[in-house]
């Protein structure tokens, strides 16, 4: 779970934890050399790998990346599946293969979401499980939050970044939100900013232009006309601020209400004195939807890609599968 002050200059508590920032940072550097030297075993595939990933704690956008990018390689005719962890999830064998049906609770909450784009198997030891997609007939493989997991080998590496918060205080883990040090950015393949780019950068846009019922996936609206209306806001997502900031700026008067990410949502979570609708991100609408009423809403995310990463993305594909 982030913390607040990772993101703020550093003070007393990123200066108390730094050594043991550094040694997080010194395992993490020979972890990945001893998998370059060949000491540990990186474990290669007959098909493209593309790992999505990131270098900080907490949400990035990494998700709805992943599913943007899943649904571009089965445009261009290949059969994409994910391979994930699950967080937060307690499958009761492994690998798992997750359906649109299955309990979030038992497979995690992110993989349900993806299901509805390509086949999703669940799997800690990120090498078997993305054997399974290779059995069930995916000849790419996209590798979810899979950066910092070398056994896997990868032919191309995706970083998403946070454009507001970047790498915060710029510490290692736990004196800061970083997994790795911000020099790893120099080995991948793509940068790609969730929000406005920098220089070696591509710009994510996300989108929310539409409200949807959790009762009926039919029953949808635009969201420029909940304008002017309150509405209670739930976000169990590693960086909830931003998902209340575009309801804002969509004109709606929101009553925040921000849970741990991967939160185990209850019915008791969900009840307001009040009768005004109740909104969430539909990766919180998954663990919602079995008590769901007529008053809750999600708000599905819309990727926007520049041309120019999409026509890069596609010709390495095709290099590596040619």
């Amino acid at each position: 779970m982030a913390m607040p002050w990772w993101y703020t200059p550093p003070g007393i508590m990123a200066w108390l934890l730094s050594p043991f920032s550094a040694v997080f940072r010194l395992l993490s550097a020979g972890r990945r050399w001893a998998y370059r030297r060949g000491w540990l075993r990186v474990q290669r595939l007959p098909v493209p790998i593309i790992v999505i990933g990131n270098l900080t704690v907490g949400g990035t956008g990494k998700t709805p990346l992943t599913a943007a990018v899943a649904q571009l390689v089965a445009a261009w005719g290949y059969r994409p599946g994910i391979v994930t962890r699950g967080y937060g999830g307690q499958p009761s064998a492994a690998p798992c293969e997750v359906k649109v049906s299955s309990d979030p609770h038992q497979v995690g909450d992110e993989p349900v979401l993806l299901a509805q784009y390509c086949p999703v198997v669940v799997d800690a030891r990120r090498p078997r499980g993305a054997r399974q997609l290779i059995e069930l007939g995916c000849d790419v493989i996209l590798a979810d939050d899979g950066l910092q997991h070398y056994a896997l080998g990868r032919d191309i590496e995706v970083v998403v970044i946070d454009a507001e918060r970047r790498f915060g205080n710029g510490y290692c883990l736990p004196a800061g939100p970083l997994r790795e040090p911000p020099s790893r950015l120099n080995t991948v393949d793509f940068i790609v900013a969730n929000g406005q780019g920098r220089s070696g950068e591509y710009t994510m846009q996300v989108h929310t232009p539409r409200v949807v019922a959790l009762l009926d996936a039919q029953r949808a609206q635009p969201l420029d006309a909940w304008r002017g209306q309150t509405v209670h806001a739930v976000a169990g997502i590693g960086h909830p601020e931003r998902f209340f900031q575009r309801l804002r700026a969509a004109g709606l008067q929101v009553m925040a209400h921000a849970f741990a990410d991967h939160h185990r949502f209850r019915r008791q979570d969900l009840e307001f004195a009040d009768d005004h609708a109740i909104l969430m991100t539909e990766k919180d609408a998954v663990k919602c939807r079995p008590f769901a009423t007529h008053r809750h809403w999600m708000v599905p995310l819309e990727v926007e890609l520049p041309d120019t990463l999409v026509t890069a993305l596609a010709a390495r594909l095709s290099s590596i599968r040619s």
